[in-house]
C-alpha cells in the first residue's frame, strides 16, 4: 500500500513539475542598419552552422506554429550580404532549423545572428543571437509575448 501512495506522490510531483514549465520571454534587441524586407524563403544560406529551436508563447510554453522567421548576419568575412538572409516558418510543433555560415565579426561587435519574427495574435519581435565561440550547432528558442 505504502509503495502505491509513494508511486501516486511520484506521479504527481512528475505531473506537476512538467506542466509548470514556465518560459522566459526572449528580449528584444536592436535591429542594426543591415536588415532588409523581403528576404527569400530557403532553410540554407551556407554551411558549417546548424540553428535549430522552438517558437513558443509567454507565459504557457505553448508551440506557435507558422510563425515567420526572418533571419540574417554578416558573411564570415564579416561583411552583410544577401547570400545571409532567409525567411523560413515554424512546424505544428513550434520548431525551425537552417543552415548557414558561422557569422563574422566586425569591429565592436561578437558573432551575432539578427532575428525578426511574427506570428498571429502575438507581439512582433526583432532580435538577436550571439555567439562567445565558434561552434556547429546552436539551439536557440524564442519566446513571444502575447499581443493584447
Amino acid at each position: 500500500m505504502s509503495s502505491i501512495i509513494l508511486s501516486l506522490i511520484f506521479m504527481t510531483i512528475a505531473t506537476l513539475a512538467y506542466s509548470s514549465e514556465k518560459c522566459i520571454s526572449t528580449k528584444p534587441d536592436m535591429e542594426g542598419p543591415f536588415y532588409k524586407p523581403n528576404a527569400p524563403l530557403r532553410d540554407k544560406t551556407g554551411s558549417g552552422l546548424t540553428v535549430s529551436g522552438r517558437v513558443l508563447s509567454y507565459p504557457d510554453c505553448k508551440p506557435i506554429a507558422q510563425a515567420v522567421i526572418e533571419y540574417w548576419h554578416a558573411n564570415p568575412e564579416g561583411v552583410y550580404d544577401d547570400a545571409h538572409r532567409a525567411t523560413i516558418f515554424s512546424d505544428k510543433e513550434g520548431r525551425y532549423k537552417f543552415v548557414t555560415d558561422f557569422p563574422g565579426t566586425y569591429p565592436g561587435r561578437p558573432a551575432h545572428i539578427h532575428f525578426k519574427i511574427r506570428a498571429q495574435g502575438f507581439k512582433f519581435l526583432t532580435t538577436q543571437l550571439y555567439f562567445r565561440k565558434k561552434v556547429s550547432e546552436a539551439v536557440f528558442d524564442i519566446v513571444l509575448v502575447l499581443d493584447k
